[in-house]
């Protein structure tokens, strides 16, 4: 079991928890991933690490409440335990003094990112950090990015805050020139970001999370093309040359299970959720 030590609402229905995992502190790296199982029938859930705190033997991830076993998780408190936190899996960042980088993170993704901006920043780099979101209420962690960076931009869909869309990213690419591009967060944005930095050259790396069972590189269900061969997201990745991804694919494969998805997020409303954060049988 897996103590929570600490629980942060980073925006509505995002969940940024700490948890007690020596083991699993002591090996892990930006970049990489974990998968957490709660309740007896509780799904599989790969989420990327945020932070890991050596001393005292804590992990950090965060989530969005979006199904019903997230929404489970998301209802456990400081104290409470997690049945099962396994890794850290995937291959870590690479992480060494590239020049000026360019950190883009969205969403949930932002605190991860920030984990490999901080990276960074400590090895050398100058970092310029996008956070962006589809408005203001989902633009979190700007403080820390401001610890961490050395300019920070924010861009929304609606324009509620900061830039609206990513339109001034073509203009700053334009005028400023970056040795890596690293992107965190929902697919469509990471396929915009490598669409935008292509013409210029700039190396780009995505984190890919498609849908993912096993998290080893034995059930295949998180394959991906990348340069037109088949790769495993947790084995060969996270990490993955943005240029080269086949984000339609991506999305594609990552609607499978949607209409499952909704229906059980539907029953469980209708059941009145899990107080305890366990699935109901």
């Amino acid at each position: 079991m897996y103590p929570i030590i600490n629980k942060t609402e980073l925006a509505p229905k995002i969940k940024l928890f700490e948890v007690k995992a020596p083991d699993v502190a002591a090996k892990s790296h930006p970049g990489q991933f974990l998968i957490v199982i709660h309740g007896e029938k509780g799904e599989r859930i790969p989420l990327t690490i945020c932070g890991y705190d050596l001393k005292n033997g804590t992990v950090s991830f965060a989530f969005h409440e979006v199904g019903k076993t997230t929404q489970d998780l998301g209802k456990l408190e400081p104290n409470q335990e997690i049945d099962n936190v396994t890794g850290p899996l995937g291959n870590p960042s690479e992480i060494k003094n590239f020049g000026k980088v360019l950190c883009v993170g969205g969403s949930v993704m932002i605190a991860p990112l920030l984990l490999q901006a901080k990276a960074l920043k400590e090895a050398g780099n100058h970092v310029t950090t996008l956070l962006g979101a589809r408005c203001k209420d989902f633009i979190m962690l700007e403080d820390e990015a401001k610890g961490y960076s050395d300019k920070v931009y924010i861009a929304t869909d609606d324009g509620s805050k900061g830039n609206k869309g990513l339109d001034f990213l073509v203009e700053l690419l334009k005028t400023e020139k970056f040795d890596r591009c690293i992107v965190m967060g929902p697919v469509i944005l990471m396929k915009d970001i490598s669409a935008i930095t292509k013409p210029y050259g700039i190396p780009t790396v995505v984190t890919l999370t498609p849908i993912m069972i096993d998290g080893m590189g034995m059930c295949g269900v998180c394959r991906v093309t990348v340069g037109g061969k088949m790769l495993f997201g947790c084995v060969d990745g996270a990490e993955f040359d943005g240029h080269l991804v086949d984000f339609d694919e991506l999305i594609l494969r990552q609607r499978t299970m949607l209409p499952e998805e909704r229906l059980s997020s539907v029953l469980a409303e209708m059941n009145g959720g899990c107080k305890c954060g366990r699935n109901k049988t």
